[in-house]
């Protein structure tokens, strides 16, 4: 017989451990959080400001918007080329203030607040300016194919930086209606403590007139402005549209914007993820959580929406039809081979963010003869993070600098040449091949990014030339800053 003693032992062990286990992991979310925070400094345009902590980074693009007389410097690089493209900058943008609006005391709590005020702010400031006249944004900043044709750091290039814009004769308003949700959701995000009432003020002033601008001109922007379509072609605008009429709502609270969502024809089925160009799951989501707030009525195409987003839900956690992806055999959520992490990051955003507003509400999820508690979601998200932070068969972090093992060959021009400050001399097109085609690691880490990810049996290459696995993206950080504030700060 075992004595009771060593039955106590056992299990205070067993607790150690598993305290430990549990120390380390928050110790990870917190790096993490911190450094994905820092990634969006890596990925600046413009004239840097003297708290920039990347310091590999250099000014860059300073006359961007001087072919039209405007200032269109500043914004972010979207990946690892040096196109602004207002699409998913502004889709980056609404989702770093989502972080915000949801997890303001978490990110306080753990001491990221300013900085994440800081990157939603250096975003908003630039599409802010891009919006130059209430019916004119400027979308597009540089040639994609030139630039995709040569590997320069943003400090020296000299490729095209041609400035493109939708107007009442060329519209997008699939565009125009996502920058007006990102400076929506942005006024939020600087209305809360530690924000800033008149430059929320100004940016809702913005995000009005963009929405009126949108609706009123109504077209796909990559049909005004055709170089846009071989990179990121929107599918629709019906999906920005609401997406911007629910942050509007949110944000002033009119009968206007209450009207246009109970109004809406298409409220989007039930989608296949949250992503740059399909934003009806976002909508749906906050609408949800309209409903589970009581500031909106549990019927009609309201009721529809909320059904939706959680039928997705059940589909993310593996208790549906499957069309938003199944588990790797290490138990990765997949649903594409390029930059399959966007999808996974944005996914668990709406899964804790819906998680906390059913369990405010002691409600679950339904997902057919299954009652899912509030905490199973959230223990879903916390899988996938881990996998990302490198609990995969890998044992590889695929959050750049993060962990003892981490991607050392990201697609990204900036992180692969030699800093500006080490070597001024201009790197010219032809010379940063060779840095291109080198097989020893990055120059500069490029902490805080998350590369597109390892395929559908677990596999990652770690080769600057696999784009498809190897290159970051701002709109796939964004959606983490907030799930890692969430799992920090239970």
């Amino acid at each position: 017989m075992v004595s009771s003693a060593r039955v106590l032992l056992v299990a205070a062990v067993v607790g150690f451990l598993a305290t430990m286990a549990c120390g380390a992991a928050q110790r990870d979310y917190a790096a993490a959080l911190t450094k994905s925070l820092l990634y969006f400094e890596a990925q600046r345009s413009g004239r840097l400001p003297p708290t920039q902590r990347v310091q590999w980074r250099g000014n860059s693009a300073l006359k961007d918007g001087a072919d039209h007389g405007v200032d269109l410097t500043g914004g972010y690089y979207d990946s690892g080329d040096n196109v602004k493209f207002g699409f998913p900058m502004a889709f980056t943008v609404t989702m770093l203030s989502w972080s915000v609006v949801e997890h303001r005391s978490r990110l306080a709590a753990a001491g990221e607040l300013g900085h994440a005020l800081q990157a939603v702010r250096w975003g908003a400031d630039y599409l802010a300016k891009a919006h130059a006249r209430p019916d004119v944004l400027y979308v597009n900043v540089g040639d994609g194919d030139s630039d995709h044709a040569c590997w320069e750091r943003p400090e020296d290039m000299d490729t095209p930086r041609r400035s493109y814009m939708v107007n009442t004769t060329h519209p997008g308003s699939d565009v125009a209606a996502e920058t007006a949700a990102a400076l929506a959701a942005a006024s939020v995000a600087f209305t809360g403590p530690r924000g800033d009432p008149r430059y929320a003020s100004t940016l809702l002033k913005h995000a009005k007139q963009l929405f009126q601008f949108a609706k009123n001109h109504r077209g796909l922007y990559q049909n005004s402005i055709p170089s846009a379509r071989s990179f990121y072609s929107s599918s629709g605008d019906e999906d920005e549209l609401l997406w911007a009429a629910v942050w509007l709502y949110i944000a002033t609270g009119h009968q206007e914007y209450k009207a246009y969502i109970a109004g809406a024809n298409n409220v989007g089925g039930v989608p296949q993820s949250l992503g740059w160009d399909d934003k009806f799951v976002g909508a749906q989501a906050l609408v949800a959580k309209l409903i589970l707030q009581g500031k909106l009525p549990n019927n009609g195409g309201h009721a529809e929406m909320r059904s939706n987003v959680e039928s997705f839900l059940c589909n993310v956690l593996q208790h549906g039809d499957g069309r938003s992806g199944r588990l790797t055999p290490g138990g990765m959520l997949y649903l594409q081979p390029w930059s399959n992490l966007q999808d996974v990051t944005t996914a668990m955003f709406v899964l804790v963010t819906h998680a906390d507003q059913l369990a405010a509400a002691r409600a679950s999820l339904q997902c057919g003869g299954v009652r899912l508690p509030p905490a199973q979601l959230v223990s879903f998200a916390r899988s996938q993070v881990d996998y990302i932070l490198g609990k995969n068969p890998m044992k590889m972090s695929y959050m750049v600098g993060v962990g003892k093992r981490y991607p050392l060959q990201p697609h990204h021009r900036g992180a692969s040449l030699p800093s500006t400050k080490n070597n001024p001399g201009k790197i010219s097109c032809g010379k940063g091949a060779d840095y291109f085609h080198r097989s020893a690691p990055n120059l500069n880490v490029l902490d805080g990014a998350i590369v597109g990810g390892p395929d559908y049996n677990d596999h990652y290459d770690d080769s600057r030339g696999n784009y498809q696995q190897g290159e970051p993206s701002t709109y796939t950080v964004a959606p983490i800053v907030g799930v890692l504030a969430r799992l920090l700060h239970n």
